[in-house]
């Protein structure tokens, strides 16, 4: 009598990477997604820009992530490899000027994903569309499908079920309050890679973009792009904040720098002529546009004293009062705890279930390391069942 298949819950990026290896192992595996179609994550992901992931080197490629089980797992699959398994697919590459790692420009998101799953057809995986996960014990799994509740029974059983952010996608978190009813410790979602609430109202530069700036909290310090919002600001500098603040009372004072290649003497002494304030601005210390317009937010005693306004062109205040509401953030911190994981990510109360991708509790910053996470966490699992067992039919 042949066994049951392996059973995938999720259709996201390390659900179906998993899927690919498992099948060219020859093992029978099943993905269950609860949407109408598969990786709506990994599609929204693609919008602006399909960066999925980056050239580093991977000793420096490993220290973006918060947790060392995560750095161990992205190294046994590391950056240099979803290269090579996207080229297999199909999908060329190329590094843009900052590192990160995109198709080539004539493909598209929905094209990578086509291509996965035209791989994964080939290879006889079966995905099933509209189930969505209710309970597991040790032999099977519940789904609810259309109205009813189906008992599907698994030789492994694999959890991809997502984050707590951009929960149309189906990335909802509702599995958390499941797990912690049986006894499975999740560390609570929060959201990661957020943009911050500010207290003074930036709304007149929505859309506008400070480049090559430093944000400042702390002895912490990162360059970058910011970009107002009618809210407050996003951008790499902010998100790479949010872990060394998330834990701390609001609110928070960050600084900006605006002229990170010039010292606050060097500033002063420009402003000290008696040439127009905006046109030293920008004719002499090259401020940009957006730049200049922030400091007009300043009070006039202070942009009127080239000692006050030099000082603040280097430490131009921003009071965030909160980070954005959790649905809306691009990833989230906190989930199953690794202290309830073997090495090969399996549940130690539930032999045989494995969790992967983004439920896991880590974090990483955007560039293509949030999703080279979940293709390294798909093929990790892969390999450790693989290593553990022989294909069954």
């Amino acid at each position: 009598m042949s066994k049951p298949p392996i059973v995938i819950i999720g259709a996201g990026a390390a659900g179906l990477i998993a899927a690919q290896k498992l099948a060219e192992n020859g093992f029978n595996v099943n993905i269950y997604e609860q949407n109408k179609a598969a990786a709506r994550k990994f599609l929204v992901a693609g919008h602006g820009g399909f960066n999925l992931t980056h050239n580093e080197k991977i000793d420096t490629f490993i220290q973006r992530y918060d947790k060392i089980e995560i750095q161990k797992i992205v190294k046994y699959f590391d950056n240099q490899a979803t290269i090579k398994w996207l080229t297999n697919l199909g999908i060329p590459t190329f590094t843009g000027s900052s590192g990160k790692i995109f198709p080539t420009k004539d493909i598209k998101p929905i094209q990578v994903l086509k291509a996965i799953l035209t791989k994964l057809a080939d290879s006889r995986v079966k995905i099933h569309y509209g189930y969505r996960m209710i309970d597991f014990d040790e032999k099977s799994v519940t789904l609810s499908y259309q109205g009813e509740l189906l008992r599907t029974p698994y030789q492994r059983l694999i959890l991809g079920l997502g984050g707590g952010s951009w929960s149309k996608t189906g990335s909802d978190a509702k599995w958390v309050d499941l797990f912690r009813t049986k006894g499975i410790e999740v560390n609570t979602l929060q959201p990661a890679n957020s943009g911050f609430n500010t207290k003074a109202d930036f709304s007149t530069l929505a859309g506008q973009v400070l480049k090559n700036i430093q944000l400042k909290f702390a002895e912490h310090t990162k360059t970058g792009e910011v970009v107002f919002t009618s809210y407050g600001v996003e951008g790499a500098p902010v998100y790479y904040l949010n872990r060394l603040i998330r834990q701390k009372p609001f609110p928070i004072t960050l600084f900006l720098d605006l002229k990170p290649s010039h010292t606050e003497k060097a500033i002063e002494k420009e402003l000290e002529t008696k040439a127009h304030i905006a046109s030293i601005l920008k004719d002499k210390l090259r401020l940009s546009q957006t730049a200049i317009l922030l400091a007009k937010f300043l009070d006039k005693e202070t942009y009127t004293n080239p000692g006050k306004l030099a000082r603040a062109i280097k430490n131009f205040p921003i009071e965030v009062t909160s980070l954005r509401p959790i649905d809306e953030v691009i990833s989230t911190a906190g989930g199953v705890s690794f202290e309830e994981l073997t090495d090969s990510l399996e549940l130690k109360k539930y032999p045989n279930i494995f969790c992967i991708g983004e439920m896991l509790d880590w974090e990483a910053p955007t560039g293509g390391y949030l999703l080279q996470a979940c293709f390294s966490s798909g093929v990790w699992i892969a390999d450790k069942i693989k290593q553990d067992d022989t294909p069954s039919f």
